[in-house]
């Protein structure tokens, strides 16, 4: 299987090209100059783009002054469970936003979009019943430190 066409082989390719580099013209050089320029610049740019955004971002080093926060468990799981509704709340809106586009562009989405509504209905039912048992577990032991710190105060 030849990779050259019919007509040309790599001999008469390459005796072409020495043909053409003898002949005495004026644009011959700077056009070369120029094709390979633009060739080598085609080069970097697709260089540099694969290192857009994929390369780690060094020197930057985060330093945590404390661990601790001023907020009980009981609040972080109250406030994880409204991110949550808000983040469904967002997501819901933008889905009718897309559906909106649908309809206009002509995309048949209703059924995926029952069975997707089923799952993150199932989803949303299961983080919120393990963020309630969360939730109940830690009152209890807030409940159970409040009483232990109560009782300590009174035998002082």
């Amino acid at each position: 299987m030849a990779i050259f066409p019919r007509p040309a082989s790599p001999r008469n390719a390459s005796g072409d090209l020495w043909n053409y580099l003898k002949e005495s013209r004026a644009h011959k050089w700077p056009l070369l100059a120029l094709s390979m320029v633009f060739t080598w610049l085609i080069v970097w740019a697709f260089l540099v783009d694969s290192n857009t955004n994929t390369t780690p971002r060094q020197n930057k080093i985060i330093y945590f002054e404390s661990w601790n926060t001023p907020q009980s468990d009981v609040e972080i799981i109250l406030e994880q469970k409204r991110n949550l509704a808000l983040r469904e709340a967002a997501l819901r809106k933008k889905q009718k936003e897309m559906q909106r586009l649908a309809d206009k562009v002509g995309i048949e989405w209703r059924e995926d979009a029952k069975r997707n509504e089923a799952r993150r209905t199932e989803a949303l039912k299961y983080i919120n019943t393990m963020l309630d048992k969360r939730l109940a577990e830690a009152r209890s032991r807030e409940k159970s430190a409040t009483i232990g710190k109560h009782a300590a105060s009174v035998h002082q």
